[in-house]
């Protein structure tokens, strides 16, 4: 009896533990009433706003300080822009490795966000000392006629952009997966939980973005680069002692191996195994027992049909062989990797159109009338704050109203797929370019009417307010599109690969932002070479408008390559029954009328 006793009561002391292989920042195991969920959150949400508040302080008006400060042209402007914007999204994909294989999330994110500390400052003296920027230039001659910033100038400013896009590629994959990793998957309330935490994640990114928008931009315009660059660096610093105060409530996962090095194996093996015949019964295949990876925190997953051909890898050979068998786990493991290419594959035009929005909308913002009353003028980058009041809008709509609404018609826990999701998302991105090129239409007919073709200096008699719909679009798409894409690719990736899952979502705005270089480029040089220039450095004798509408034939057929990918995707297998549980909890409420929206 007594020990019947002892071993109930060890039973539930285990159920107070978390059960998806976390532990606290000294290794143990973890409570679950005393660590991770919301509270934890909070600390790495406190960091998100204001390091997003930073970034975009930076990113929003880089354009605008390349143009007035380092005079530099329209495309060659936008295409630093976009490239030092992709290296900082295609950099993650190297964070993640290092924290999936060596250090782990925690301690990649705090060495990185110390690097990150350093490039802000070193980006503030850059813009502050008057050594190293080029001589100011009058507003009566043109840009190319202006003295060019010297080779020391671009490299100390330059030098610190790309310091600091680096450096971001160890925090941006580790915070947002740290974030979901203080949800059990085991527990149905914190998974329950865990399916909005990507809404409200993304809900304080744009926060911190509008933040960026309206009052960093307005003192960069208005009062000094200086000031306007160094308040968010003063703002990192703080939000780096903000993420350290809440250590000993994080729940955080143990580095396990080199995630390229499992699925290059994987790869190898399955080559070299390939006039193997496949064993009928996935049982012969070599896997490890349950209490291996019950002992290392790990997961078991059962071999599935999709891509046969890598389950090659797993077969036993009876010969002694330089290429190692894997397990049927880490054939899986890859499987997910590799299904999800394709999904990311789709996701580089739209990651392209939010490149252009960066660049060349506010670069149309500064053709227009900005004035409100006789004392201020609305700075161009200022517009981006009704992309970030729109999306935070339909977060807010789509959490509270949609959800709920769809959940009583689909009985899914999340109300639709995350690649229904996404697939909303790319129809506002083909709405939003339609919608830009018929504006740029009517802002090129009022230039030519004003006469104002030749000069773009000369403010349009047009307020700067006719760009908000496409603004307005855009923050609608991106609260489809970039929400359902970092829960896809995070909640799709296996568990011990979640940094990497992470950064596909990350890598797709890497790439998105390259190819807008690249699309960009190569259409002003076919077009200037055809003699009529879409793309100039005054924008009143483009032609933007063809380009947006060419972007947005491009986004339509991205669409449907989109729907026909989905449709043959195969989601991964849930590692616990919470979504089990949660569906089932709908239909009873279903059945008992008890939905409320």
């Amino acid at each position: 009896m007594a020990d019947a006793a002892a071993d109930q009561e060890a039973g539930l002391d285990l159920q107070n533990y978390t059960k998806d292989g976390t532990v606290d920042w000294k290794a143990n195991p973890v409570l679950r009433s005393k660590t991770g969920r919301w509270k934890a959150c909070s600390f790495i949400l406190g960091y998100e706003l204001i390091e997003r508040m930073m970034f975009n302080g930076i990113s929003a008006n880089l354009i605008i300080y390349l143009t007035t400060k380092l005079n530099q042209g329209t495309l060659t402007a936008s295409n630093n822009v976009t490239n030092w914007t992709g290296t900082v999204w295609i950099t993650p994909i190297l964070g993640a490795y290092v924290a999936d294989a060596h250090l782990g999330r925690y301690r990649t994110f705090f060495i990185s966000s110390l690097v990150c500390f350093m490039a802000m400052a070193l980006l503030t003296a850059a813009v502050s000392i008057p050594s190293l920027k080029p001589p100011p230039c009058s507003a009566s001659i043109s840009r190319e006629n202006c003295k060019q910033a010297s080779k020391l100038q671009l490299a100390v400013f330059f030098g610190s952009l790309y310091l600091l896009a680096i450096a971001s590629g160890g925090t941006k994959p580790n915070i947002s997966t740290m974030g979901a990793d203080q949800f059990d998957d085991f527990d149905p309330k914190e998974k329950a939980q865990k399916l909005s935490f990507f809404n409200w994640w993304l809900f304080t990114v744009f926060s911190g973005i509008l933040f960026a928008s309206t009052f960093l931009v307005y003192i960069q315009d208005n009062v000094g680069w200086s000031l306007g660059y160094g308040i968010p660096t003063i703002g990192l610093g703080v939000a780096i002692l903000i993420f350290v105060v809440g250590t000993p409530f994080y729940r955080l996962k143990l580095p396990n191996g080199s995630p390229f090095i499992t699925m290059a194996d994987v790869i190898v093996a399955a080559i070299w195994n390939w006039r193997l015949p496949l064993p009928n019964d996935p049982n012969q295949l070599h896997e490890l027992d349950l209490q291996h990876y019950s002992k290392n925190g790990t997961f078991k997953i059962d071999s599935t049909p999709s891509l046969r051909f890598l389950n090659k890898a797993a077969i036993r050979r009876v010969s002694r062989d330089p290429r190692r068998t894997c397990t049927v786990t880490e054939v899986e493991e890859t499987k997910q990797m590799v299904r999800m290419i394709p999904i990311m594959a789709c996701t580089f035009i739209p990651s392209a159109m939010v490149a252009q929005t960066h660049t060349l909308f506010i670069k149309q913002g500064t053709t227009l009338n900005r004035s409100i009353g006789s004392h201020f003028k609305v700075p161009p980058a200022s517009l981006y704050a009704f992309v970030t009041i729109s999306m935070l809008l339909t977060i807010l709509i789509y959490d509270r109203i949609f959800v709920k609404i769809m959940q009583r018609v689909t009985k899914n826990p999340r109300g639709i797929t995350m690649l229904q999701r996404m697939g909303i998302g790319m129809i506002c991105h083909v709405l939003v370019m339609t919608v830009a090129s018929q504006v740029e239409k009517h802002r090129l007919h009022i230039a030519a009417k004003y006469g104002s073709s030749a000069h773009e200096q000369k403010e349009l008699p047009l307020t700067i307010f006719i760009l908000l719909p496409q603004f307005i679009l855009t923050g609608v798409a991106d609260a489809f599109l970039q929400i359902a894409s970092n829960e896809f690719f995070y909640d799709q990736a296996p568990e011990n690969m979640k940094s990497l899952g992470s950064s596909y979502f990350m890598t797709s705005f890497g790439i998105g932002n390259f190819l807008s270089t690249f699309i960009l480029s190569k259409v002003s040089e076919i077009t200037k070479r055809q003699g009529n220039g879409w793309i100039l450095n005054n924008l009143n004798a483009s032609h933007l408008n063809y380009f947006y509408a060419l972007l947005a034939v491009m986004s339509s057929v991205n669409f449907f390559l989109f729907l026909l990918i989905s449709k043959f995707y195969v989601y991964k297998a849930e590692v616990s029954d919470s979504i089990q549980v949660l569906t089932d909890e709908l239909k009873k409420k279903k059945s008992k009328g008890q939905v409320e929206i």
